[in-house]
């Protein structure tokens, strides 16, 4: 099982003294963490509609805003010692409408310029960040861990939003869909190790079996 703290995690433990103050504040504001979550989504829509006008750095910082003010549900949940199995379903689905709406203002940029290649990389980029989610929450069903890779979603961001304030949106998604894709990968080889290492388990028990 792979017990190796991710950068996200380690991201949540620096910041905790901040986020765990104003967890609580919006708490007592009647705030919910679902509510939170659905608000850092429409700021996203919003901030995925300046990067389809061409307006990349406003959309950037929007962006910017709305995955902050997402990182706040979960401490909510946390502080109100109600995590519940539904929350983090909502959150996670959330995540990813995030992602590929985001994805789909930069592929409406492309298209409204011709640009057929950084569409294509667009896509690709949206593809691999979709099956990095997708491979590690199907592993999980599964009996596996597969929370490795390079480019994970606070990975994805920090990628994304640098490139965008300074304009450079081709470059953004070129490094997310080489990366995300690899990172897929990676999740992909690391499920295959456990799996092979599962199946020799339940030969060696049957080999025992028959022994006895």
């Amino acid at each position: 099982m792979n017990l190796k703290p991710t950068f996200t995690d380690r991201l949540r433990i620096i910041f905790k003294g901040i986020l765990d103050p104003i967890g609580a504040f919006l708490n007592r504001l009647g705030l919910t963490p679902n509510a939170i979550t659905l608000l850092g989504l429409a700021g996203t829509s919003i901030g995925a509609y300046f990067l389809s006008q061409g307006n990349m750095t406003t959309g950037a910082f929007v962006l910017l805003a709305s995955v902050l003010v997402d990182a706040f549900d979960g401490t909510m949940a946390r502080l109100r010692g109600e995590p519940s199995d539904f929350g983090g379903f909502v959150d996670s689905v959330s995540d990813r409408y995030a992602e590929l709406i985001t994805f789909a203002g930069l592929l409406y940029f492309f298209l409204s310029q011709n640009d057929t290649t950084g569409a294509m990389v667009t896509f690709a980029a949206a593809a691999g960040s979709v099956l990095v989610s997708y491979v590690k929450a199907r592993a999980e069903g599964l009996g596996f861990t597969a929370k490795v890779g390079i480019l994970t979603r606070v990975e994805r961001y920090l990628v994304l939003i640098p490139l965008l304030v300074f304009n450079q949106p081709f470059i953004a998604v070129l490094v997310i869909a080489v990366l995300g894709n690899i990172t897929a990968l990676q999740r992909i080889l690391h499920v295959r190790v456990q799996g092979h290492v599962r199946m020799q388990k339940a030969r060696d028990e049957k080999k025992k079996e028959y022994l006895h």
